[in-house]
């Protein structure tokens, strides 16, 4: 009997592909870690327990068949794996390099309760399909048959891309508005190249044009066509724009020059790895940065500033290490880059004239839980400090925009929050055959929920417009 290749995490231990040091990477906006050659890749997916309840997968938004195709890689059969792993998300390599693994299927993978160390499952992903580019196994998108129908999208990031790809698949006329002048949305203006190389993003949308999907770039729904006029286009819309708007900060001071937000700071920099010029307000060169928050927008803003070669780079966060939201691999890469956390700390105010010169500062400490069970920050009375700060950067998260006002449909319902208001078990908003799915709806989240979102609501205007079609048919029987 053939030994088993599986359950070989008793023997050899986690490994993770190499890492470049600390001051190779942070001079340019390459992707900090090489690919898995193909023995390590295959021995880090040997490690896969191959449990009875896969844990990796119920907690992977996607459900990715994550053991199966662990095996598949630890028997050789690359092939096999990368079409498991495809059949269940449109962008593998792309969740492969960004997902928050250890809060996902890593953080709940059996092996890693035991005490021997997740497998890898992030970085064989991305091995997995990274390979099948370079093997030409990535096949063209298989159009269906035409039906004679057209769907517009509105917004080009992961959930409209996801959707427009399903949409094209069943046969029906896809097009794309975005307001920017590339497609991929955060993939390609808001996550920085060295965790996302923008090859790794244009290869996907360019395989989505290639499939007969038209990209309307540049395209702003209020200002080159209503709402209304979209649909008046189109048998169904989606509504896939993210959310965009910068949380605001209640210190003063926040309007001086150099006190910018996370999201203006990383397009800029995107567009210079484009080739485009980098304004001088958004360039963090020879300055000292102080970027507010605790997220993984932060830890973007921090790595980039060390990249475009700040003086000084501290991230000021009010909670602890422990509870701050962003991804702790991040926080880990960003210190041995030399950034410097300001733990339990809060801003007070933006000092300065007419440009920031410092951010002046409180200590906090953790009183009562609030209701999701986070300790509140409390102010240390008489406790006050002054960082330097020549460029200050607010990465405080998103809200959206306010869509009705900004599409000229006063008809769209929102919530409180200002997300899209659906049906969740159609992902219809409150206007017939607009549907809505990913950030406007769930509020900002992971890519890998929009690339869920865009799944599920390519199926249900997939549903409706084959039942209106029917109906039609019907009628005109």
């Amino acid at each position: 009997m053939a030994d088993n290749p599986m359950l070989k995490f008793v023997s050899l231990a986690q490994d993770y592909p190499t890492k470049r040091p600390a001051p190779a990477r942070k001079s340019d906006f390459g992707e900090i870690t090489d690919s898995f050659a193909t023995e390590s890749a295959e021995a880090q997916a040997s490690r896969c327990s191959q449990c009875g309840v896969p844990y990796c997968a119920t907690h992977c938004p996607l459900h990715n068949h994550i053991p199966d195709w662990l095996k598949l890689t630890a028997e050789g059969r690359l092939r096999e794996a990368y079409e498991l792993s495809n059949a269940t998300s449109s962008m593998p390599e792309i969740c492969g390099r960004i997902c928050p693994q250890d809060r996902l299927c890593e953080g709940n993978c059996v092996i890693e309760f035991s005490g021997h160390g997740a497998v890898t499952i992030g970085s064989v992903e991305k091995f997995i399909t990274d390979t099948a580019w370079e093997e030409g196994w990535v096949e063209p998108v298989r159009v269906g048959r035409d039906r004679g129908l057209s769907v517009g999208i509105i917004g080009a990031g992961p959930g409209g891309l996801t959707a427009a790809e399903r949409l094209r698949e069943h046969g029906y006329d896809v097009h794309v508005y975005d307001r920017h002048d590339r497609a991929g949305g955060l993939l390609t203006y808001g996550i920085p190249g060295f965790k996302l190389e923008k090859p790794v993003v244009m290869r996907r949308v360019e395989r989505l044009a290639a499939a007969g999907i038209v990209f309307h770039q540049s395209f702003e729904v209020g200002r080159d066509a209503s709402l209304e006029e979209l649909r008046a286009r189109h048998d169904a819309i989606l509504i896939a724009t993210g959310v965009y708007k910068p949380r605001a900060i209640e210190v003063s001071g926040g309007d001086k020059a150099g006190v910018i937000d996370a999201l203006d700071y990383l397009t800029a920099s995107n567009r210079q790895g484009f080739g485009e010029a980098l304004p001088a307000r958004l360039d963090a060169t020879g300055k000292h940065v102080v970027v507010i928050g605790g997220g993984d927008t932060a830890m973007d803003c921090v790595r980039t500033a060390i990249r475009q070669g700040a003086s000084s780079v501290k991230c000021l966060y009010r909670r602890d290490r422990a509870n701050m939201p962003g991804s702790q691999r991040e926080v880990k890469n960003a210190e041995e880059e030399g950034v410097e956390f300001v733990w339990l700390s809060a801003p007070e105010a933006f000092g300065g004239g007419k440009h920031v010169e410092s951010v002046r500062a409180t200590r906090m400490r953790l009183g009562a839980p609030d209701p999701s069970g986070r300790r509140m920050p409390e102010v240390e009375p008489d406790s006050g400090f002054e960082l330097k700060a020549d460029l200050a950067i607010k990465a405080l998260g998103f809200d959206p925009e306010e869509l009705p006002v900004l599409f000229g449909a006063q008809g769209l319902g929102v919530t409180r929050w200002g997300t899209v208001r659906v049906d969740h078990k159609t992902m219809m908003s409150s206007l017939d055959g607009v549907f809505a799915a990913g950030d406007i709806v769930r509020g900002a989240s992971l890519v890998v929920w929009a690339i869920r979102d865009g799944m599920d609501v390519a199926e249900a205007m997939h549903g409706w417009l084959k039942a209106r079609a029917k109906e039609s048919n019907n009628v005109a029987a």
